[in-house]
Order: C-alpha cells, then structure tokens, then sequence
C-alpha cells in the first residue's frame, strides 16, 4: 500500500502535475532497485545465438572436459537472463568474475578468449576483446604511479576480459611494495565496473588460494573458480598431432614412438608446462629436420613433411635440464 504524505505545495492548494506521484513512487522505486542485492540487469536483450558456432571453439578443444562443463553452465545461465529480459522478467546483474588454476600450458588464455567471444555474442559485454596482463602492467615505480597504470588497464579492457596471469605476484613484494596499491585499485575497479568488465585470475592452485586470502574483498568478488588439471599422455599426443597438422607435418611411425617417450619422461619434471612443452618440442624436432632435409638436392612434398625419429632425438633434454635445476633449487631451500 503506498502512503501518500501532503508536501506543503499540496496544503496550500497549489497544483500539481497530474503524474508527480507516479513519478515520486518510479523515482522511490528506482533506489529500492540500485539498493538491492540482486539488482536488476538494465542491459537490453539481444538476438538469438547460434550455440554450435559460438561454442564449437570450446569443444575443438582438447581434453578439459570438466572445463567445457563450466563454460556451458556458464552460456545457459547468461542465455536465460537475457530470454528473460525478451520478456519483461526480472534478470540478476550477475557478477562473472573468475578463477582459472592450474599449471602453464592448460589452456587457460585460451579459454578466457573463448568466453570474451561467448559474452560478447550474449550481452554480458560490449565488445568481449581479451587483454592480458602481468604485474608489471599494473605495478608503477612511485607512489601513486601504481593506481595510474591500474586503472589505465582496466580503462583498455572495458567492454572485454583483463586475464591477469600470476595473480599472486602482486603480493609477494613485501610491505613497502606497490603491489598492494595495485590490488586495493583493482578491487574497487572490480565493483566500479562490474556492469561491462570481467576479469580472471589465473596462476598455480595453491599460490591463488593464499592470494585471494590476504584480501576480504577479493574472494567474494570471484564467484566462479574453474580448475585446469594437467593433460594426460593421450591427450598431450593428440595436441602435438594436431599442432603438425596446423603447419602441414606429419610424424613417422617410429617418431610417434619416441615424441610419445619423451612426454612420458617430461610429465614428471618439475617445469613441465603441458601444451607449451608439447610446442617447444615440436619446435627443435623441426628445426633439426630443416638442417636433415636442407642436404637433399631436391626434397619430395613427403620429405618436407614427415618428421623421422632422429629429428625427434633428446627433444626433452632441455626441460629435463630446467626440471633437474629447480628440483635442486626447491632441495636446497627444504634442507
């Protein structure tokens, strides 16, 4: 029931405009609305999607199933809140800030491009570009140098996603560093552009967990946390055939055999970086077939393609050397 109070123009029978309660009770509801928890999304519904284009990217990708299951969660729920604005229903202003954990070369920058792509073509944002970054794109070198270079990062990604690698490190230079000036800066940028801004976390599982706990406004503004494991030897060998494929090589029989032995071996070293060791390899093995091929008068279509198992020879001593280095280093800090 709406209880109408007299303003003194009223008592002294001055007239009014016939709507200026419907336009006090609109003006009373619209602070009711921004005060509310779960305030209503003002943004206008878009066209219908295509599910199978936006997403085909998604599912080309290897392995990551728990992953996919994530994102589609993610694309039904934004595609229902928008189905409900069509119809005049009430739709959340959710909150699509993110957590991506997990080890090096597990797909994490990919799948944060996927999805500026998938908010973008749903309405979650305005543009959906994806612009990443690092501590030192938002730590300065003096005071108030920080929340500058902070807030001009967030000023590029408006309208898209700001992928944040090695989130951590921004609280691992003690307490006369700068980091922290960044983190309160992209907190209340965090809030401040909520609306038309996502941004995602990313680094190792425990590191983030220890970040996220040394600021109480952090976690809450993360909802969603989505888990990289590693890639399993399978997978790692259907990534490398289909990284040959992309630039036009193929793998012997026996080369199949030994890049396989060499994952194998690399999977247990501390550096190991899943897809990235998976190119690096794939990197010297062509190199060492030019050298190979270049000696051929005149090479056939197959030669220039097929990689033979001695261009495949010791491809993983160098990240057995990195591995051996820092288990070495992480003994000598134990003992």
């Amino acid at each position: 029931m709406t209880r109408i109070v007299l303003s003194r123009n009223e008592r002294s029978g001055r007239a009014w405009p016939d709507d200026a309660y419907e336009r006090v009770e609109d003006a009373r509801d619209l602070v009711r609305r921004r005060s509310d928890p779960r305030a209503v999304s003002q943004k206008p519904p878009v066209a219908d999607v295509d599910k199978n284009a936006l997403l085909e990217p998604l599912h080309r990708l290897i392995g990551l199933s728990e992953v996919k299951a994530m994102i589609e969660e993610l694309y039904a729920y934004a595609l229902i809140q928008n189905k409900r604005r069509v119809h005049q229903l009430r739709s959340d202003s959710s909150v699509w800030h993110m957590v991506f954990t997990g080890k090096p070369g597990t797909g994490k920058t990919t799948v944060a491009r996927i999805l500026g792509q998938m908010f973008a073509a749903l309405g979650v944002l305005s543009k959906g570009h994806l612009v990443e970054a690092e501590r030192a794109d938002l730590v300065g070198e003096y005071i108030g140098h920080t929340a500058q270079k902070t807030r001009t990062l967030l000023d590029r990604a408006q309208g898209g996603i700001l992928f944040l690698d090695e989130a951590y490190s921004l609280s691992r230079g003690g307490e006369k560093d700068f980091g922290r000036e960044a983190i309160d800066t992209l907190v209340k940028g965090l809030e401040d552009r909520k609306d038309d801004l996502v941004v995602i976390l990313a680094g190792y599982s425990q590191e983030m967990n220890d970040f996220l706990a040394i600021n109480p406004g952090l976690c809450s503004r993360f909802p969603h946390h989505i888990a990289f494991p590693d890639f399993s030897e399978s997978e790692l060998m259907q990534i490398a055939v289909r990284m040959l494929e992309t630039r036009e090589y193929a793998l012997s029989p026996d080369a199949y055999i030994r890049l396989r032995h060499a994952l194998r071996r690399s999977r247990e070293s501390l550096t190991f970086s899943n897809g990235r060791t998976v190119r690096n390899m794939l990197d010297r093995a062509i190199r060492r077939h030019a050298l190979r091929v270049v000696e051929e008068r005149d090479p056939s279509r197959e030669m220039l393609m097929t990689l033979c198992a001695n261009d495949l020879r010791d491809v993983d001593r160098e990240d057995r050397a990195r591995g051996d280095k820092a288990r070495d280093i992480l003994q000598s800090v134990v003992h």
